[in-house]
């Protein structure tokens, strides 16, 4: 036993018989309340007033579609209803996909899509927290059996025209939370792709194929490593399924892949 700890009085808190973190945190208090009376705190999809940051308000929180069991194991989308034990869909079953399990937070409408938009189009990032805690638990299960964190990238033409990789926010997020390492740099594009807003299934596959490369300094951090794989939505899959064979090509055991949104009906995206 430490000699702060023998010296402390029986039954009380060691921040309480801590003036200098007694002062930190009343100095902590102070700033998030001053805070709070410059900027109150509001609604991250609609900009309503809350009591508490990185939240949204009762009526945008009831508008979010998030998706729990019953699922597809593979695709991890909703089922209609349990069967006992590990469920797999007709899609997944008529074409498994290459990566071992895919999840997401909610279905990519309502508030989810405001948020999303505002993320990636109008540089919201104060969202980021909220997502990372989302990200966290929807995954859960991904991340205690992943050893490593790889965001899906953008090509350079892409980065240097939004200034940021809005997957590999989420990964440092997702990174931070869990104290999983994550390697922003495991995965680049080889070729600039077409927009894929549009575009058939077929047709994104194809877009995507073979437009992904593991540099040959990032291998070792790839190699014989579970792989949790992040995007921000999952529209047909196209994008994830080629990530991971690209990755599993560098060395990969096993690859899933989690994302804050899935489109229920990828024919019908615009944007």
């Amino acid at each position: 036993m430490s000699n702060s700890e023998t010296s402390r009085t029986p039954g009380t808190l060691p921040f309480l018989g801590d003036p200098a973190a007694q002062s930190n945190g009343s100095f902590a208090m102070v700033r998030r309340w001053l805070t709070d009376l410059i900027m109150p705190p509001v609604c991250l999809a609609c900009q309503e007033a809350i009591a508490s940051r990185d939240s949204l308000c009762p009526e945008c929180w009831s508008n979010v579609d998030f998706i729990g069991p019953p699922l597809c194991d593979r695709l991890g989308i909703r089922l209609p209803y349990a069967t006992g034990g590990v469920m797999i869909s007709a899609a997944a079953a008529g074409r498994p996909p290459p990566y071992a399990r895919a999840r997401a937070v909610a279905h990519y409408e309502g508030a989810m899509r405001t948020l999303v938009h505002s993320f990636k189009f109008r540089d919201r990032h104060e969202v980021r927290r909220l997502f990372g805690t989302w990200l966290t638990r929807a995954g859960s299960e991904l991340i205690d059996s992943a050893e490593v964190i790889v965001p899906v990238p953008l090509s350079r033409t892409r980065l240097l025209q939004r200034r940021f990789n809005q997957a590999a926010i989420l990964a440092n997020e997702v990174s931070r939370i869990t104290s999983l390492p994550v390697r922003t740099g495991a995965l680049c594009r080889t070729r600039r792709t077409r927009q894929q807003v549009g575009l058939t299934r077929d047709q994104r596959r194809d877009n995507v194929r073979g437009a992904f490369l593991v540099p040959a300094r990032e291998l070792e951090g790839i190699k014989d490593r579970r792989v949790l794989l992040i995007d921000d939505v999952i529209t047909t899959g196209a994008t994830a399924e080629a990530c991971t064979k690209t990755l599993f090509k560098a060395g990969a055991v096993t690859v899933d892949v989690l994302a804050i949104a899935i489109v229920a009906d990828p024919l019908r995206v615009t944007t």
